[in-house]
Order: structure tokens, then sequence, then C-alpha cells
């Protein structure tokens, strides 16, 4: 399928945003993820936290089905109802630190329409590149997927099982309150993580939705806690839906200079997969 001339003029379309590393954000992240906020100003912000500030607020007026902000203001009036997270890549040249004034300036890369085996598909990549004190702080590559609604069965396609051998793992027992928590927390208002009959009636899921950026950030936390060493570059992508808060384990194993990192659900799916570069 080729891409229409009207969302070829999307691309290179930029926003900027600014905004302070404020503590209160940061402390009730570690809150969220049952850690004592033991943060304070001046204190380095942890990688991909950068997600909890640069927050957009629209009107209700101006939000679609989904409750993501309408299309066609900075992201191209695409025509498939469902939005997707589908993985990122970032670069990390300089710590955010708490306390300082940062600013993202986000470019529309690419957009590629497809057709796959269930339906259209299209991709979009947005660069998000983040300056401290002027100076690069992180470059972010972010892969989003559009598609029709589910049709006939609800059931979602599971990944091919392509479980590693682990070094290390960690449990997760989602809940409704950690979904609640990390979606007021970045001002994600998708209902597929809070709104049970939206989930399972509208997108075809089983349940409620982890959120696959806070898959992301668990992963590259177990990599840091265990290799403890800063972090080069990251990249992850969503394989196959956590869903119906069943418990699931991240995990991982070392490689030199990096940590192969997966989500995997209580099925033996891989949900998701990653890579850390110390």
């Amino acid at each position: 399928m080729d891409t229409s001339k009207k969302l070829l003029e999307w691309i290179n379309k930029t926003s900027e945003a600014e905004d302070t590393i404020r503590l209160q954000p940061a402390n009730f992240m570690e809150a969220t993820l049952n850690r004592p906020p033991k943060l304070k100003e001046g204190d380095n912000l942890p990688p991909l936290w950068h997600w909890i500030y640069f927050l957009e607020a629209k009107p209700e007026s101006d939000l679609g089905r989904d409750a993501h902000p309408k299309k066609g203001d900075f992201l191209p009036p695409i025509q498939l109802p469902r939005r997707m997270w589908a993985g990122g890549r970032f670069t990390f040249y300089n710590d955010l630190v708490i306390g300082e004034k940062a600013k993202k300036i986000t470019t529309i890369k690419k957009i590629v329409e497809k057709e796959g085996s269930a339906g259209p598909l299209c991709f979009i990549t947005l660069e998000h590149k983040i300056y401290s004190k002027d100076e690069i702080s992180i470059i972010e590559e972010q892969d989003l997927v559009y598609l029709q609604d589910q049709q006939g069965s609800k059931s979602l396609p599971l990944a091919q099982n392509n479980v590693e051998k682990a070094d290390f793992s960690q449990e997760i027992y989602p809940s409704a309150i950690l979904l609640f928590r990390y979606s007021a927390l970045t001002f994600n208002g998708h209902r597929i993580h809070y709104d049970l009959d939206y989930a399972k009636n509208v997108e075809g899921y089983d349940g409620l939705v982890f959120h696959g950026p806070l898959t992301a950030t668990l992963l590259l936390d177990l990599a840091l806690k265990e290799r403890k060493q800063p972090i080069k570059k990251y990249s992850f992508r969503g394989i196959a839906p956590l869903s119906n808060l069943d418990c699931f384990w991240i995990e991982g194993k070392s490689e030199d200079n990096a940590a192969i990192l997966w989500a995997r659900r209580k099925d033996g799916v891989v949900a998701m997969k990653a890579k850390a570069d110390f």
C-alpha cells in the first residue's frame, strides 16, 4: 500500500515543549513502583522517566474514541481507529537533573502504510530530542502503529514462544491501582488501561492492558540493577499484549557490554524484547 500524498505532508512536522524536571512527579513515580520516595533535587532522573514530563493536556472535547488527542492536529489524520506504542530506541548523552529545566523537540520522521495479515497498518516514527542546559540529553525514536478494529474473534494473535535462559528474573504482579497511577502520572488517557468494557468489547483484549512504556521501564530498571553501569543505548519492541492483570516475568541475560531483556507472560509468550547497551 502506497502512503498517500496527504499523509506524507506531515513528515518533518515539529512541535516543542518545555518543562522543569520537578521533584514531585519523580517521587510519585517511585511510589507508583512501590518504592519509598528517596529522590531529591539535584539527583539524576532515572532513565525513561522523562515520560512523566512534557505532558499534553487536551480538553475532553478534543479527544478521540480511545481518549487520545484527536488525529489531524500534530499527528496526521489516519483513518485506522486503534493505536499502539510499538517500540522505541534511545541514545543517552547527558543525565536529566531533578530541578533543572528541559526542552523537548518532536519531529515526525516517517510514515509508512502497509497491508498486514490482519488488515491495513500505518506506522509512524517520531523523533524526540530532549535538551537540558542547551545540551542534548536524550534522543528517542518512538514507533506508533495504527490498526483497524478486530474482526470476528476477539482473541489477539500470540507471538511465537522464543524464551531464552535468563541470568536474572523478577516476577511482576500487576494491579488496577498500578495501571491507574501510571496512566495518571503520564496523563495517558488511553482507555485500554482502565476501562475494562472498552478494552474487551471495542479493542478486543481479554482484560485491562499493561502499559508498554511501563514494561520497557521495568526491563531497563532490572538491567541497571543487575549491571550497575551507566546506560548508553536502549531499545524495545512490543510483541504481544500483557493483559487481564496476569502476573508476568521481566528477565534478561548479560552479553559483553549489553543486556538482552524480555518480558514473559505466564503462558510462556514473550510480550516484549529489549536490549540495553552499557
